[in-house]
């Protein structure tokens, strides 16, 4: 949806960007067994643990603050690629 309504709201002056984050510590992520986050945490090529809120928030900040950008989808995922089932 990013690049169609980047083109819509351009016009207004409104800037479209997506954050697609990768594994995050969450509340639902705590409520997994530590062996779970513990793997899912292995998956990331690097760093090799879960990514913090901070993190993201400091991900949305740049967007938000670097007006050059526009119309991107950034993934801090940290190389994470989910395969096909």
């Amino acid at each position: 949806m990013t690049p169609p309504l980047t083109r819509h709201l351009i016009n207004e002056g409104i800037r479209v960007n997506t954050i697609l984050p990768g594994n995050f510590e969450s509340p639902m992520m705590a409520g997994m067994p530590k062996r779970v986050q513990g793997s899912i945490a292995a998956m990331s090529a690097f760093p090799k643990r879960l990514g913090k809120a901070a993190e993201y928030a400091e991900c949305a900040l740049f967007l938000l603050g670097y007006d050059h950008m526009n119309g991107e989808c950034v993934r801090p995922d940290d190389m994470i690629h989910m395969g096909r089932r």
